[in-house]
């Protein structure tokens, strides 16, 4: 677990102090202050005011080096420091159980912080525990599914995007055998494999689909031994919604000379050779996003805020140099017809699970 700070007592104003004192790093730092609920309330209620916002809290159950989901949304982070002038405190590696997450938030609410991002829709019932605890404090899930009074989420819909995935997926199959792997079965996952599995069935009801979750969205020796089994049982296309655990699946693919179509960044430009597409899906502009209004407004977008294939800096599916021109005009049709709302993105899948 890599959480990054340094125990300490002090008064709020001892804290606020130093914390005025320190430069803003390049990467950021997580103070582990214990300031009491009361105090947290009054720097919330500092920060409401527009313009206010000096400090936001940052949570990611996972490495915000994992070269997917998490990085993505500590770019998001990132972005808001260096473009918004705030300081950031954060707490990464944390295990995606509810009990573990509620006591990170709360340890973010509890230094002061008037807003705190949980990154990811795992975080979604211990935001809601967390903000009941903490009305003075705005709390905001990205890709996440709750909303209260002091609770809002923003949704990037990379459904949107894996939908797209499942029809070029469909199209470019040679076997007529598609596969999809992700690791533990959170909102954004299961809507992300449901939107998949439709694009593959509505462009080509006979190609089979092979889906899996294997628990672990970072274990390289699990994805590739699934990976391999896809493989064999006929896959040639794989999509994968995994974060550190997509190397193992990549070196699958490289060993069988199969293709994978990545996701949240463009995986095409990072491995031409493996990836024929990636359904990009910005996470990160959720938390800069929410960072922006906190900071402009004094409390983020209430209830749920969704961005989809309306805004293709935040979602796309982008497509390898190889992808021949007719697949791209199919995948195009399907974005055109998703974005004017003729084409509902289904949200739930009941077909049947991969073992391996």
């Amino acid at each position: 677990m890599s959480q990054q700070f340094s125990r300490f007592h002090m008064s709020r104003r001892q804290w606020l102090a130093s914390a005025a004192a320190l430069a803003v790093a390049p990467g950021a730092m997580v103070l582990g202050g214990c300031a009491s609920a009361q105090g947290a309330a009054a720097g919330a209620a500092a920060g409401s005011q527009p313009g206010g916002l000096g400090m936001v809290g940052g949570l990611f159950a996972g490495s915000r080096s994992d070269k997917g989901f998490m990085e993505a949304g500590w770019r998001g982070l990132e972005k808001a420091r260096d473009v918004l002038g705030v300081q950031l405190r954060f707490i990464d590696g944390i295990a995606p159980q509810q009990d573990k997450l509620a006591a990170a938030l709360a340890q973010l609410a509890e230094q002061g912080a008037p807003l705190v991002i949980a990154h990811g829709g795992q975080n979604n019932q211990a935001a809601v525990e967390v903000a009941r605890r903490f009305p003075g404090t705005r709390f905001v899930v990205t890709q996440g599914a709750v909303q209260a009074a002091n609770l809002s989420s923003y949704d990037v819909l990379q459904e949107e995007s894996a939908y797209l995935a499942g029809v070029l997926a469909a199209l470019t199959t040679r076997t007529g055998v598609v596969g999809h792997m992700s690791g533990i079965r959170v909102p954004p996952g299961l809507k992300g494999r449901a939107a998949y599995a439709a694009g593959v069935r509505d462009t080509d009801p006979k190609v089979r689909l092979l889906t899996n979750f294997s628990g672990d969205q970072d274990d390289n020796a699990l994805s590739h031994r699934i990976a391999q089994a896809q493989i064999a049982a006929g896959a040639d296309v794989i999509f994968t919604m995994l974060n550190s655990g997509r190397d193992g699946v990549t070196r699958a693919c490289r060993e069988k000379k199969v293709r994978q179509i990545g996701n949240v960044i463009d995986w095409t430009a990072v491995d031409p050779q493996v990836f024929v597409a990636s359904a990009w899906a910005d996470v990160g502009i959720g938390a800069f996003l929410a960072v922006k209004d906190m900071k402009e407004t004094g409390a983020p977008r209430p209830g749920i805020y969704k961005i989809g294939l309306q805004d293709p800096a935040a979602v796309r599916l982008v497509m390898g140099r190889d992808v021949p021109a007719s697949v791209r005009a199919r995948v195009d049709q399907a974005r055109a017809e998703i974005a004017a709302g003729l084409l509902k993105v289904p949200e739930h899948y009941e077909g049947p699970e991969f073992s391996a």
